[in-house]
């Protein structure tokens, strides 16, 4: 199961109504722009979360694989022209999740390239964005919290109607959580195992190969990492749990060689106590080479 942020603004209503999301394929200058492009990867049972002004205000999930088709129409004048299709069903949300609201919880997952938002919180233009594990399960727990309350009022004062329309999404949502959790204790259970073999179970600064000290690390973040890039095991490196921080807070990298790099924000005199060696070099794999120099580029802080 993958997960979508959709970005919808007028077209809402009546997509909601025929049950569907599309987006065209090509541009006026014939090039399919990624967010339609991602289109074609929705498969049925997928799950999308709906933006519309500032909020995710519906979830659905796929009932079909993506579909190379006519422009659906409910309201507007019929046209021939050719767009992707995937029919969802929609699950509104009675009270809608206001993104900049939870802007302090949402946006530390958000991925640098391919975001459904700005760095203000706004929506991006385009369509289709992708949505990770982590991010849909924040997604997940503030819309449950928002919706709760009313589902509590609604069953106080009886009104079947209501409860009725508000149970499936707490079924949806109780079935996504597990999905999630699953796929995520799946992913790092395997990773885990992957990097254990690639690294001979040591950690490449300072010889420490004590297993339940050790801590796998995607060397491109999982929220930065399309699903290839995840799953990818020379997308990794074993270290201890001290040098683990470091890794993960950039304050140590590796280039593309495999030679160590420090941060200026670790004064020299203190290497040892980290046990840091300066110029220090670990044998790569080749595969390893561009998610290193991705590191070193983009989180270390020199």
């Amino acid at each position: 199961m993958s997960n979508y942020i959709v970005m919808q603004g007028e077209t809402y209503e009546e997509d909601k109504d025929l049950g569907v999301i599309w987006s065209p394929i090509y541009d006026k200058a014939g090039i399919e722009q990624h967010f339609w492009a991602r289109m074609r990867k929705v498969k049925k049972g997928d799950c999308v979360f709906h933006y519309v002004k500032g909020a995710i205000v519906a979830i659905s999930i796929a009932q079909s694989d993506c579909e190379d088709g006519v422009k659906p129409v409910l309201f507007r004048i019929h046209t021939e022209e050719k767009v992707h299709v995937v029919h969802v069903k929609y699950y509104p949300l009675e009270y809608p999740l206001i993104i900049k609201n939870h802007w302090e919880k949402i946006q530390p997952l958000l991925p640098t390239k391919y975001s459904a938002f700005r760095e203000d919180g706004s929506g991006n233009s385009g369509y289709l964005y992708p949505c990770h594990e982590e991010l849909a399960l924040q997604f997940s727990k503030i819309i449950r919290s928002l919706n709760k309350a009313s589902t509590d009022e609604e069953q106080l004062s009886l009104s079947i109607d209501a409860v009725q329309q508000t149970k499936p999404l707490f079924t949806i949502l109780d079935r996504l959580d597990g999905q999630l959790k699953e796929t995520l204790e799946y992913n790092e259970s395997n990773f885990f195992e992957q990097q254990i073999k690639l690294w001979n179970g040591t950690c490449p600064i300072c010889g420490i190969h004590h297993q339940k000290m050790m801590k796998a690390i995607h060397v491109k973040p999982m929220k930065e990492s399309i699903l290839e890039e995840r799953k990818d095991p020379f997308n990794g490196i074993l270290l201890c749990s001290n040098h683990a921080v470091l890794y993960e807070e950039g304050l140590i990298a590796f280039d593309g060689r495999g030679r160590l790099h420090i941060s200026q924000k670790i004064p020299p005199q203190e290497y040892r106590n980290y046990q840091l060696t300066e110029c220090k070099k670990i044998e790569l794999y080749p595969e390893n080479k561009t998610y290193y120099r991705w590191h070193k580029r983009y989180q270390f802080k020199p």
